[in-house]
């Protein structure tokens, strides 16, 4: 197979002189750990409530926080079995999408009736999340920079600039100002961030923002907190039962006390679901990071980056990758690592082959870096879909609300999910609960050990595709009739 920009050689001192030193935690939460919210111990007697929310991360929070937004008076309870963010909510890119399909061309190919309007309700969430930001006061370096997708391929770069051609959104200086999207040859894409590897680009400007991941987790605790909501953290749901005959009540048991609920709503996200039915929707899949220490002032000014937009490349295994407010590289992505028995486990989370290989890409991209160290290295668990977005479920006669399978877009999307959610309990018939999205479920996975072969055929079929100009061969044709296809 032809070799790709990423397949060529690194020097291995030079790959170890980057790593040597990085910690193993996630830089958000070690960077936002002094401003991390305490809401004691957790649970320690019964209690009942109207509505209870089970999970602590953007899903959980953007729910309470709406719930009590629709109804001050509603007694709402949140509970959270480590603390607030400490998963996907802490540990990811801080890129917050518009898009609520994973993509325009995920988006088209499953839902081509409703794609137009998925795509509006999408980029008046992220209006909606930058207002909500603001008139909270949530200090979590909310910037709305846009996106670029840079081909570092031939062929990605023809397809670039086929587009181009047709649209005559030409992307230069003084041109396409006013564009939502634009397209970068060669030589405009370097003008905004200087890498050897970038043959041109899109660049979408409004459908997508950055922030700290940690600091807006803490900040929309924060803000529950003041509406009233009871944040208890340290406190395990281990099951849900009633609501049946006469009495409606649902009863959650936790490690210490049980509370009882009128209704709930499941942000569990990538941990097994308390609803059976839906614990073959989803796999945890693994994705890595690093974070490089601030960048000097001579490093920045060869960098360029000024337009600072989030950036992914345009393979099927792609690099994610951002300037922090402090002017630090977050690189992460490539690798998406399925451990076969679909558990969540800490020891998981190790992976030093594939640090190794995110920084020999990073030196790639950006060789004249090769002096700039990383300080954290880090890794979490992302709960992937069939249909690679958000689905949604019901159980107990429509009083459980469930949404997870986000697929790494949940920061923006957990915000729609929650106002999803929130309707369905309240039975309002909205544009989001009508949507065919919304009341489709996707195919569920395979058990064991049908899950790891497919999946591991799955990744590599993507591997040699990207090493065949992105052609799909017959098992990810196959997959795609049935509606699993897979991009990474």
């Amino acid at each position: 197979m032809p070799r790709l920009v990423f397949d060529a050689d690194v020097p291995a001192a030079k790959v170890e002189r980057t790593l040597g030193r990085a910690v193993f935690r996630p830089y958000w939460l070690d960077d936002a750990a002094r401003s991390a919210p305490d809401f004691g111990p957790g649970l320690t007697r019964p209690a009942r409530y109207d509505l209870v929310v089970v999970g602590g991360g953007y899903t959980g929070l953007w729910s309470a926080l709406e719930a009590k937004r629709r109804d001050p008076g509603l007694r709402v309870a949140l509970l959270e079995a480590q603390t607030i963010g400490w998963a996907a909510s802490g540990r990811n890119g801080g890129f917050v999408e518009a898009s609520l399909t994973h993509g325009q061309d995920n988006g088209r190919a499953r839902w081509p009736d409703e794609y137009d309007q998925l795509e509006r309700l999408g980029l008046a969430n992220l209006d909606q999340i930058e207002q909500a930001v603001a008139e909270l006061g949530i200090d979590c370096d909310f910037e709305r920079t846009g996106a670029l997708n840079v081909a570092t391929e031939t062929y990605q770069a023809e397809e670039i600039l086929t587009l181009r051609a047709a649209s005559g959104n030409l992307g230069g200086p003084g041109s396409a100002a006013d564009e939502a999207v634009a397209y970068l040859d060669e030589a405009e894409i370097r003008a905004q961030i200087n890498s050897p590897t970038y043959l041109a680009a899109t660049w979408d400007k409004r459908g997508n923002a950055l922030v700290h991941p940690a600091k807006l987790a803490f900040g929309l605790a924060r803000a529950c907190a003041e509406a009233g909501v009871d944040i208890f953290e340290h406190t395990a749901v281990r099951s849900l039962a009633g609501g049946r005959g006469l009495d409606p009540t649902l009863r959650l048991a936790t490690d210490r006390a049980a509370v009882l609920a009128e209704q709930v709503v499941l942000a569990t996200n990538v941990f097994p679901s308390l609803l059976a039915r839906y614990r073959w929707h989803t796999v945890p899949v693994y994705d890595y990071a690093l974070m490089t220490e601030p960048l000097t002032d001579g490093q920045l000014a060869e960098l360029g980056w000024r337009g600072r937009q989030g950036v992914s490349d345009l393979s099927s295994l792609f690099h994610y990758y951002r300037l922090s407010r402090d002017g630090r590289i977050l690189w992460g992505g490539y690798d998406a690592v399925y451990h076969p028995g679909r558990r969540v486990r800490p020891r998981q989370e190790i992976r030093p082959q594939t640090w190794a290989k995110l920084a020999r890409h990073f030196l790639i991209s950006f060789p004249y870096l090769e002096d700039v160290k990383f300080t954290h290295r880090w890794s979490g668990a992302i709960d992937t879909s069939t249909r690679f977005n958000a689905f949604f479920g019901r159980a107990y006669s429509g009083r459980v609300a469930y949404a997870a399978g986000f697929t790494g877009l949940g920061v923006g999307a957990s915000r729609f999910a929650a106002k999803v959610m929130l309707d369905r309990l309240g039975g309002i018939d909205s544009e989001a609960t009508r949507l065919r999205m919304v009341r489709e479920l996707p195919l569920p996975f395979p058990p064991e050990p049908f899950a790891t072969i497919g999946i591991q055929a799955t990744r590599w079929a993507i591997d040699r595709a990207d090493h065949n100009q992105g052609r799909r061969g017959l098992w990810l044709r196959g997959l795609d009739a049935v509606g699993l296809g897979f991009d990474s």
